[in-house]
């Protein structure tokens, strides 16, 4: 069985199971995808809840909106009080004050669960969090708490550290989550989100462990280094090692999609020893190998998948990273972008893209001043 920390009164296993990329019956970009293999993703969900693993999260958007009644029909089999399901409110798809109660209702409807274990104001930074507040979305989420529908309550976070000190500072939270791996730790200063959490008492979860899969499928000089240390252990394993070293994360949401993910990640999580201080200094070298490859720091979440034109933007960068890192060369970078039939120069400029990013990517200047230049 796998590790478990301790939250409040409760257990909470130290393995989430993120629900934004799993197994799909159809090659389209899988987390925008509604085809979901329900056998394949039952298997998965089987094999983490028989190992321990009892943290499950899920939101409103997740696979073009199927990840919710997936994860809620997966788990029917359990024992209510045997799991956590947490989801979340997307204010941004809330035109008014109402619709956050109707997207709430939606949830329950699509999971076919009365409450919610953990419940998220989601991807918070800026902009949304005023919106949030105009709404009152805070008082909202507390009066279903008080209803019996939310448990705890909490936010997922891709804004600044000054966004974060507001947040943390105008509400009483029982739980965060931020993005938090070895290459964040610096690039999008996560060691200080951690640290500001850590000192107002909130417990951490943590997504995007393995960066959207890039810590995952390091270069082959990243790999060596890492496999000299501890040669059994892979990329992937080193990074949720490095975020599970850290005492205050709670739980680590992972998106496995095969059951060898879900079993590595089990593995890892099994009477688990944090990595000393010579290991956590050959991520940070890891880090910094990577930083001067020039890869384009994108998770594939897909929030920015609705393009106009329809330029398969994470699907580009994930190609032109592959090929920075040498994971591709060349005729193989160029045949899989080619593959994609539209270019990256039909970008058209508009910045619907770069609006909704949670890592506050440029898309468009990317697309022509980076992408063309390399891959046309």
């Amino acid at each position: 069985m796998i590790d478990k920390r301790k939250f409040k009164e409760e257990q909470i296993s130290l393995l989430g199971f993120g629900t934004m990329r799993l197994p799909c019956k159809t090659p389209l970009k899988r987390e925008a995808n509604p085809m979901i293999d329900y056998a394949r993703g039952q298997e998965l969900v089987d094999y983490a809840y028989q190992n321990g693993v009892n943290y499950f999260d899920t939101a409103y958007m997740y696979h073009a909106g199927k990840s919710e009644k997936f994860i809620g029909t997966a788990l029917k089999k359990y024992p209510r009080d045997s799991y956590y399901l947490a989801d979340k409110l997307p204010v941004w798809m809330c035109p008014a004050k109402r619709d956050m109660e109707r997207i709430f209702n939606k949830q329950l409807q699509r999971t076919g669960h009365d409450y919610f274990d953990f419940y998220l104001l989601h991807s918070l930074n800026k902009d949304n969090y005023d919106k949030c507040e105009r709404f009152g979305a805070y008082d909202f989420i507390l009066k279903k708490k008080m209803e019996g529908k939310v448990k705890n309550i909490g936010f997922s976070f891709h804004g600044t550290v000054e966004d974060l000190e507001r947040i943390v500072g105008d509400h009483e939270w029982d739980f965060a989550q931020i993005q938090f791996n070895y290459l964040d730790y610096k690039n999008q200063n996560a060691k200080r989100q951690y640290e500001i959490l850590t000192e107002a008492g909130i417990p951490v979860i943590v997504m995007e462990p393995v960066r959207g899969g890039k810590l995952a499928k390091v270069s082959p000089d990243i790999e060596d280094m890492l496999k000299k240390s501890r040669p059994d252990s892979t990329p992937a394993s080193w990074a949720v090692s490095f975020v599970a070293s850290f005492p205050n994360v709670l739980t680590i949401l992972s998106g496995m999609n095969s059951l060898e993910q879900v079993k590595n990640n089990i593995d890892t999580f099994t009477d688990f020893t944090p990595l000393n201080d010579s290991e956590m200094k050959i991520c940070a070298n890891a880090a910094a190998m990577m930083n001067k490859s020039e890869i384009i720091p994108c998770t594939g979440c897909d929030y920015c998948a609705d393009c106009p034109k329809e330029v398969k933007i994470s699907s580009i960068f994930a190609i032109y990273n592959s090929f920075k890192t040498g994971e591709y060369d060349n005729e193989t970078a160029q045949a899989k972008y080619d593959a994609l039939d539209v270019a990256a120069s039909q970008c058209i400029e508009c910045g619907k893209c770069a609006g909704h990013c949670p890592q506050s990517i440029e898309i468009p200047k990317l697309m022509h001043s980076v992408i063309a230049d390399t891959l046309e």
